[in-house]
């Protein structure tokens, strides 16, 4: 039986675990008209890049299937797709329909389409068969989670043995200087471009504050092999602002 006084963070604040995920879509329903701009905007456009390494990683090849998790507006699948072929399959999945309906659109319009197919899913609990994927990506998208292990073992089930799991995520940089001023960056000006370019400045600040609420490198590799995963290891980016983890199923 759930508990339903269960709590979680959403950003520093405390809610009801049972709540969060309505939450979450609150936040994208609000930033999804706005969301390829504000990408490019908060990074300088080098999660462009961050984008491109995970895809890189994949080591994908024609006919496998592949999974996109919190898939966004597409730019993963946009990439993932060539490289499957037409004897492949990539699912764009999302908990947020206003977030897919929004990457079919701009696929469609990049001629993107024939081997894709759309899901909305939870994460925690994939409406998919067992050791069905070659491969599951993640980008931007598991701090947003309410139950990051039970969303784990949920991909390590539709995974192949054999299969890849990437997680491309914010993390923990790597000195201090650059800690200060990221965090200056998060907290003082992310809120105000949200606003500026985005008329919404409360979706930033969760943005930042979830940031920090997510495990760092480390912890986030423990969480990976408590839940079966073997051989993880992690890339560190743009001196781990984001991280880049690598894991797979052997059994």
């Amino acid at each position: 039986m759930a508990d339903n006084n269960k709590t979680t963070h959403f950003g520093f604040e405390e809610v009801k675990a049972k709540d969060k995920a309505d939450r979450v879509k609150g936040v994208f329903d609000s930033v999804a008209d706005n969301y390829d701009l504000m990408n490019d905007i908060m990074s300088f456009g080098v999660h462009r890049l961050w984008k491109r390494f995970t895809i890189e990683m994949t080591g994908l090849t024609q006919g496998q299937k592949v999974l996109d998790l919190a898939g966004g507006t597409g730019d993963l699948v946009k990439m993932m797709s060539p490289l499957v072929g037409s004897a492949g399959k990539v699912v764009l999945s999302d908990i947020n329909q206003k977030m897919l309906d929004r990457a079919r659109v701009r696929l469609v319009d990049a001629a993107v389409v024939g081997n894709v197919e759309y899901a909305k899913a939870d994460a925690e609990d994939l409406p998919f068969a067992d050791n069905y994927f070659d491969c599951v990506t993640m980008a931007f998208g598991l701090r947003n989670v309410t139950d990051k292990a039970k969303a784990l073992s949920s991909i390590f089930r539709v995974l192949k043995t054999g299969g890849k799991l990437l997680v491309l995520e914010f993390s923990r940089p790597v000195n201090e200087p650059l800690e200060k001023i990221y965090d200056l960056y998060s907290f003082k000006v992310l809120p105000v471009l949200g606003r500026i370019f985005a008329r919404d400045s409360a979706s930033y600040k969760y943005l930042a504050e979830s940031i920090r609420k997510h495990p760092g490198q480390e912890e986030l590799k423990t969480m990976l092999e408590t839940a079966g995963f073997v051989k993880v290891d992690y890339f560190n980016l743009s001196a781990g602002i984001v991280a880049l983890h690598r894991a797979y199923k052997i059994d």
